[in-house]
């Protein structure tokens, strides 16, 4: 391109904006009268601002921003301060690309330790509400085998193979959960310039995503309710095992229930604590009244409180004494999966083997593999099986209104809520009675 003779004048927003544009192919450059060494460059498409000194032998030119986004008053401050540095010796050029130079080398140090923290902190603790599931999941399955490696240095090899690793354990379940977390966790490194590219680029779901459909039959239910004390877990574990099957509702929702959520024999779970954002109102019987009960009264006999004060806090708390929250919601799911194949030991500690090496488990529920997600749905079935209207049932599980019925609908369906619950937990006494 080619750069016509250069002209000196005062550069102003006002004269800047009068300058003609420069023919195809050329370009002319305007030096400011006043300030040596900075200017205007006027080419076919657009006005650039930019310094030029002598930096030794050399002459270096820096350009500052386009015209109009900056004004020539805006663009002289600039180029005062580039000037400044420039009769210094130093070369803004050169500091530009040394800095690029250090950035790229600092990525290169990055390890996957680190790219999970940042993951964690700087995205999913504030766009995912099942961010502790991310961290619990990075941390079980992608530290140990990555926590030292660079980031940098993963491949899309690397990812498979630790999604192999995961389905050959049998958890088909968390390898797409894990892969999805990873996947995440990648495409948030390439957002923020960490990375050039996703190692997960092109992977499909380790495995195929069955929706679940496990229903508990009857006889199921009561093992599973009379089988609960002989299972090795807490006793606020097991309530909440059987508060879920009893409301209805989300484990994750029923292991945070507080007492001052319960009012006048109604559990309000609020907005920021329910799945889809909208506060939610669950009537409770008396079975469930009745385990709250059992577990606020032993709280406060545990941790040795007044027998006459009413209790105020979580109704399964945290068993650190010291910690104010309540127990973490994975730990349902945890429990129940451990007690489901719960491993021997024997009388010296260790794990008894059967004759090909591989340990002795026994299901101490003494039914099938279930999850505590499949008791609120177990619920959800029998309340169906009564004749409860499906407008009902998705009223008592909260589920989100679509369509116009969404916008136009607005009963909360209460009284049918109370109704369905106190049928249903007729129906489980006779169950768990064993007088059906």
């Amino acid at each position: 391109m080619d750069n016509e003779k250069t002209k000196k004048l005062k550069l102003t927003k006002t004269v800047v904006e009068t300058l003609p544009y420069a023919e195809k192919g050329k370009q002319v450059d305007y030096y400011d009268s006043e300030l040596n060494g900075f200017g205007v460059r006027a080419s076919h498409t657009g006005k650039t601002y930019f310094v030029r000194r002598l930096i030794g032998s050399k002459r270096s030119r820096v350009t500052i921003g386009s015209h109009p986004i900056k004004t020539a008053e805006v663009a002289r401050g600039e180029a005062r301060v580039l000037l400044g540095s420039m009769e210094s010796g130093i070369d803004p050029n050169k500091q530009k690309k040394e800095l690029a130079r250090l950035e790229e080398e600092e990525k290169l140090l990055i390890t996957m330790q680190t790219l999970v923290s940042d993951y964690i902190e700087l995205h999913a603790k504030r766009f995912k509400r099942t961010w502790q599931l991310d961290e619990l999941l990075l941390n079980k399955e992608l530290i140990p085998a990555w926590g030292r490696r660079k980031a940098i240095e993963i491949t899309k090899r690397d990812v498979l193979q630790l999604l192999e690793c995961i389905l050959e354990r049998g958890s088909p379940g968390t390898a797409n959960k894990f892969f999805q977390i990873v996947r995440k966790m990648f495409n948030f490194a390439v957002e923020r310039d960490i990375l050039p590219f996703s190692p997960c680029n092109g992977l499909k779901l380790p495995a195929v995503n069955n929706s679940r459909d496990r229903v508990l039959s009857d006889s199921e239910i009561s093992a599973f309710w009379n089988n609960l004390s002989a299972c090795a877990m807490s006793d606020e574990l097991r309530n909440a095992l059987k508060l879920v099957l009893i409301t209805a509702q989300r484990p994750g929702e029923v292991i945070r229930i507080h007492t001052d959520e319960i009012n006048d024999g109604w559990w309000t779970i609020p907005a920021e604590r329910s799945k889809n954002g909208k506060a939610h109102r669950v009537p409770l019987t008396g079975l469930a009244l009745d385990i709250i009960k059992q577990s606020t009264e032993r709280i406060k006999t545990v941790r040795e409180l007044p027998a006459d004060k009413e209790y105020s806090g979580f109704v399964f708390p945290c068993p650190h004494l010291n910690k104010v929250e309540s127990i973490d919601r994975h730990a349902l799911s945890v429990s129940t999966a451990r007690n489901l194949k719960w491993v021997l030991i024997d009388g010296k500690g260790k794990p008894v083997l059967d004759k090909n090496g591989e340990q002795v488990t026994e299901n101490r529920f003494g039914i099938d593999h279930f999850t505590p997600h499949d008791l609120r749905r177990t619920a959800a079935t029998f309340m169906a099986e009564s004749g409860e209207m499906d407008e009902v049932i998705d009223a008592v599980l909260n589920h989100s209104k679509h369509g116009v019925i969404k916008v136009y609908n607005q009963y909360r369906y209460e009284k049918e809520k109370l109704a369905a619950l106190k049928s249903w937990e007729r129906r489980l006494n006779k169950i768990i009675s064993g007088n059906r």
